[in-house]
């Protein structure tokens, strides 16, 4: 049988961000030698790693944390023991107050009151009682599981900010892969125990290189051009050839006021989807150019600013969810890695806008966006600007795929028609306009290699968050009749989804507890000369319980416990009513089967 490398010329990858250096350098370790086109003047892409007077700054902050083992194997053989191994603190900033996140106890009662927090445990109840029953939106999404309350206080504002579109024009989708599995019974788990089960977005350590990201993607761009690849900076892709058939023949690209032709046999783009179709030479259908025109993307900047003080505040970053200031995140360096900062005296921060190319923020000067930061960063109270000694800013446009209202469509026709190229694949998060992390953008350029040189039929799109997903990339799928069976049973399980015992006895316990403390406590505020006569009668099923300040402490556990089987119970009973409605359905089904047969015979 002949080897699929062989017929293998040239591959020419477009983009050298982790997804397009990642299949460079796959395709290197398999003795190819691929061209990598790249439009910056260094690598990395969203993930690089900017530098100014010798301090490092990271566009957006990247954890390097994956479940994916062929990346976390590319990690190590690549960079080995220059990672740093550090622990996750980051805080949001809310109503002037900072609030710990993951969630504790004590410092989100604190911030939120005694009152705020009832009214969102009575908001939860009411959201897992009666949810949306369908999920198009973040808001939708969001308010399913965490209750609308909280969705306004801690989603809302932040995330109207991020994207620049309401919440209600946020497509689900994206919620789903970023904090996929992610709810309040799950952050209340992680507060009083520890989960069996790591959700991403809660992880409390992850790895970070020693000088940010860029250094893990220039160790690769060195790896690549050791093993006969190149990797050409400061090169745009003008135009792409393909004489109007199935095939790519070459991409035309500029650098330094010249134009050269580099021609290959396969092409692989992590450039935005958009701009693709857009220089195709000759052009793309009419239908396929308006769509790409209305895929969106947004865009962000960094203010880096450098604090003559040792230590502003413990945080990798701190969310910021006060409408009052245009910063949506703030990065602290430092404590993401000490080798950032090259004098241990100084801080350097990085105040991330969200703005859309071209709009008031993106068009403002480096001078006055810096002088913004200032302002913003004492309006928090984080540093004072009479100790902010310098600053620049770097612009990052194509930050972030927009998940509107209307993307789904027009993805949809500008996925058809690039798929009808043989010789073209397209990857990373701009490539298939999919809010990845870089280790999933990874996966799509080790995918696509191995569609190449091994003739396999791996489809990329379906690459996303969940690690399902990436335990399939080994093996080709077979669908057998007890996997449709399966499938069939899933399907039927959530049609009648069961309440969660323990979620439901914990936010009534948390209710029945709080009430009567409640209630304790206004009749001692109340006074009188007989206090709370009725409520005193609470002892004779509460023993030791009166309406005093100890009987209200004790009251309330006796509410925790009493709600929480209460609510534990009436979920049990509901659960098995449905399980018994259930199979009644399923005999009722297999009767129909049964006389339908024969009546066949």
């Amino acid at each position: 049988m002949n080897d699929p490398r062989d017929r293998v010329r040239q591959v020419v990858v477009i983009g050298a961000g982790p997804a397009g250096l990642t299949a460079a350098y796959e395709l290197a370790k398999l003795d190819s030698k691929p061209v990598v086109i790249e439009k910056g003047d260094k690598v990395g892409g969203i993930a690089r790693t900017e530098a100014y007077k010798g301090f490092y700054f990271d566009m957006g902050g990247h954890r390097f944390f994956t479940k994916v083992e062929e990346v976390n194997k590319t990690w190590r053989e690549v960079l080995g023991d220059k990672f740093l191994h550090r622990p996750r603190l980051s805080r949001i900033y809310y109503n002037r107050k900072f609030f710990d996140y993951p969630l504790k106890p004590m410092n989100a009662l604190a911030g939120l009151g005694l009152w705020q927090s009832i009214l969102i445990t009575l908001s939860y109840i009411r959201w897992q009682l009666r949810p949306y029953p369908q999920e198009e939106t973040f808001e939708q999404w969001v308010t399913n599981r965490f209750g609308r309350r909280l969705f306004r206080i801690f989603f809302k504002a932040y995330t109207e900010k991020v994207w620049g579109i309401s919440c209600s024009e946020l497509k689900a989708e994206w919620a789903a892969q970023r904090i996929k599995d992610l709810s309040l019974k799950t952050v209340l788990l992680n507060m009083f125990v520890t989960p069996k089960k790591t959700i991403k977005t809660l992880i409390d350590q992850f790895d970070y290189p020693q000088r940010g990201p860029g250094m893990m993607w220039n160790a690769i761009k060195g790896e690549v051009e050791k093993r006969g690849g190149s990797v050409r900076l400061n090169s745009e892709v003008v135009a792409i050839h393909n004489g109007g058939g199935k095939y790519i023949h070459s991409v035309e690209i500029a650098c330094n006021g010249h134009k050269e032709i580099i021609r290959g046999s396969e092409f692989i783009s992590s450039m935005p989807i958009t701009e693709f179709v857009k220089k195709l030479d000759p052009p793309a259908p009419t239908e396929v150019l308006r769509a790409a025109d209305k895929l969106r993307y947004r865009d962000f900047l960094t203010v880096c600013l450098i604090v003559n003080q040792p230590n502003l505040f413990p945080d990798n970053w701190i969310y910021i969810h006060d409408p009052a200031v245009s910063v949506g995140r703030i990065q602290n360096f430092k404590n993401w890695s000490p080798h950032m900062v090259p004098d241990d005296t100084k801080t350097s921060l990085g105040l991330e806008y969200f703005c859309n190319e071209g709009d008031e923020l993106w068009n403002m000067t480096d001078a006055d966006l810096i002088e913004l930061g200032k302002c913003e960063l004492e309006h928090i109270g984080l540093a004072s600007p009479a100790d902010i000694e310098d600053g620049c800013v770097f612009r990052v446009p194509k930050a972030y795929p927009i998940y509107d209202t209307e993307y789904r469509e027009y993805l949809a026709t500008v996925k058809d028609f690039v798929g009808s190229l043989e010789n073209y694949q397209t990857i990373g998060r701009n490539g298939l306009h999919r809010y990845n992390n870089q280790d999933h953008a990874m996966v799509t350029g080790m995918l696509s290699v191995r569609n190449i040189m091994f003739g396999e039929k791996n489809d990329l799109w379906k690459v996303n968050t969940d690690q399902e997903y990436q335990e399939e990339i080994r093996r080709e799928i077979n669908i057998e009749p007890e996997i449709a069976v399966d499938a069939l049973k899933e399907a039927f399980a959530q049609a009648f989804a069961k309440l969660d015992r323990f979620a439901l006895g914990l936010s009534t316990g948390a209710m029945s507890g709080v009430l009567l403390l409640l209630g304790t406590l206004l009749l001692l505020l109340k006074g009188g000369d007989v206090v709370g006569p009725n409520l005193q009668l609470l002892n004779q099923y509460f023993p030791g319980y009166s309406v005093s300040i100890t009987g209200s402490i004790l009251g309330s556990c006796y509410g925790f416990v009493t709600g929480f089987v209460v609510g534990w119970g009436f979920a049990f009973m509901r659960n098995v009513s449905v399980f018994l409605y259930g199979a009644l359905i399923q005999r009722r089904a297999e009767r129909l089967l049964l006389r339908n047969f024969l009546e066949y015979v």
